[in-house]
């Protein structure tokens, strides 16, 4: 199992690698072709929208915030075009950039690595992020030799994806634990389905388990597993990944990208100040109506909405440590890139 989603890794490294020629071949593309649907539409406030239908990629047993906007009416005359489900976040926003979606979500050090590979999106809204009810743990058993990050070289940590969230946050603890550069080669990171990250822990084929949400509070549960660190431990509350869309869709439809932004900001702040019980019924009956053959259950366990600026408002720093990591890591120039030019609060109404 290990060895193929390495084999899916180093599939996913060679899209990135093509992307220069993935980025002519949409632009020729986009000269010829037309909008998800160049129908207008008026909006509540008679406002003419240029498009009334968004493609976009969901998460099996989730609802995202731009589902719940339109669950609670808030995106009107707007429409939700569900083409699958995303594998990760780098193939979310990639989605994006090759244009068969028309907004995704990642990691904003993911978003940072796409942009600085010329790939032309801007970041609109915070989405996910860590909180006091909602953050990841790298877990290890109970009876692990591992105490400290030194005891992780030629050790393997289990992750969803690499080149995102994960990544970042493994290798910025093994930094400020004082392990060198190449001795942070030596951790191993694997690409293991977060649905069997525990299972392959337990069965020690891998040394590290990360764990979040659902899976982290049943892992817990059935006890044996103790945290080696957790994301909130380095970083505290923040927002950690936001949607993009593409610069000639901003360019080309202001009014729906305003409507979008502000819909799905209003559903940002309706779960924060919603009541858990009522949000976690409302995330069902969202998964109940859209009958797409998966299990609900796992909304359950929904504590937050992980999400630290009003409404999704991006900070500046959200995007500056990720840049700051890749100048250190040699992955970026210094000053090539400036925080505030890779995203905009503009369309969010709660920017005041």
């Amino acid at each position: 199992m290990i060895k193929t989603m390495r084999v899916q890794h180093r599939s996913l490294k060679r899209t990135i690698r093509l992307l220069p020629l993935l980025l002519a071949a949409v632009l020729m593309l986009s000269a010829c072709g037309g909008k998800s649907d160049s129908a207008a539409s008026a909006s509540a406030d008679g406002e003419k929208l240029e498009i009334t239908e968004l493609r976009y990629q969901g998460s099996v047993g989730a609802v995202t915030f731009p589902e719940l906007a339109e669950d609670l009416g808030y995106l009107a005359p707007l429409k939700l075009k569900f083409i699958g489900n995303t594998i990760s976040g780098p193939q979310d926003i990639q989605a994006v950039v090759t244009g068969d979606t028309d907004f995704g979500g990642a990691f904003n050090g993911a978003i940072v690595k796409l942009i600085a590979a010329k790939a032309p999106i801007k970041s609109v809204i915070s989405y996910y992020g860590v909180d006091d009810n909602t953050w990841t743990g790298y877990y290890v058993l109970d009876d692990s030799p591992i105490q400290s990050a030194r005891d992780l070289i030629g050790k393997r940590i289990a992750v969803n994806t690499l080149g995102a969230h994960h990544e970042f946050v493994i290798k910025e603890y093994l930094h400020r634990e004082g392990l060198t550069a190449e001795e942070i080669k030596q951790v191993a990171l694997v690409v293991v389905p977060p649905v069997t990250s525990e299972q392959t822990l337990r069965a020690n084929q891998i040394d590290v388990a990360t764990l979040g949400g659902l899976l982290r509070d049943k892992a817990l549960e059935r006890g044996g597993i103790r945290p080696l660190f957790t994301d909130k431990e380095l970083f505290g509350n923040f927002s950690a990944g936001s949607y993009v869309l593409t610069d000639k869709f901003i360019k080309e439809n202001p009014k729906t990208v305003s409507k979008f932004i502000e819909a799905t900001a209003k559903a940002i702040e309706w779960a924060r100040n919603t009541p858990r019980e009522e949000v976690i019924a409302r995330y069902e009956s969202i998964i109940q109506k859209r009958d797409r053959k998966e299990d609900k259950d796992t909304v359950k366990y929904w504590k937050s909405t992980g999400v630290a600026g009003e409404g999704g408002l991006i900070a500046e720093k959200e995007f500056q440590t990720w840049i700051d990591w890749l100048v250190n890591e040699g992955e970026l120039k210094a000053g090539d890139y400036q925080s505030s030019d890779l995203f905009t609060n503009e369309f969010n109404p709660f920017n005041k």
